[in-house]
């Protein structure tokens, strides 16, 4: 049985990155999938900035990713890089904590020319991770999401198809129910 996690790493929590998380949400369950789900923010910051492997809140998100196969990255960009929160937690994995896990990265950021970041920012951290298998990933432009009402936001179609595309990447038989 495939386990999936998934990790925002958004210092905020109203941003548009909620209307990509929540459509990756609905697209796991609606296969079958409850993710496990590690929202970087609500760790606590002590603990990240001290970087204390041994608090029991990171040894249980920590636990979380061990557990799965399947790891979804969701980030912001900033300044043409994945956010500092995120890059903050990723570094109190184990040395190999991403190995042998199929690693999806998305990303939203202002413009197209933020797209590399995946690949020229990201991915060399999740290869020093361990991880083998990186998956091409998403980009979505902030401007392809529409803020609605509480804290919801909905993906225009191009950007919900890419998304789709890079969900359904992930091998049919790794996720398995």
């Amino acid at each position: 049985m495939s386990k999936v996690t998934i990790i925002s790493g958004s210092p905020s929590e109203q941003t548009r990155l909620n209307g990509v998380f929540h459509d990756v949400l609905n697209h796991l369950e609606g296969i079958g999938i409850t993710p496990e789900i590690i929202n970087v923010r609500a760790l606590p910051s002590e603990a990240l900035i001290q970087a204390r492997f041994d608090h029991e809140e990171i040894k249980e998100a920590n636990k979380k990713v061990e557990d799965s196969n399947i790891i979804v990255i969701l980030t912001p960009v900033y300044k043409a890089s994945f956010s500092g929160v995120l890059k903050t937690y990723l570094d109190l994995l184990p040395q190999n904590g991403l190995e042998g896990k199929t690693i999806l990265p998305i990303a939203v950021g202002g413009t197209f020319g933020h797209l590399l970041m995946i690949d020229y920012s990201l991915k060399p951290v999740l290869t020093a991770l361990g991880a083998t298998h990186i998956l091409k990933g998403a980009f979505v432009l902030d401007s392809q999401i529409e803020k609605l009402e509480n804290n919801r936001y909905e993906l225009n179609p191009e950007a919900k198809n890419r998304l789709v595309a890079s969900l359904n990447s992930i091998k049919s038989s790794q996720l398995t129910v």
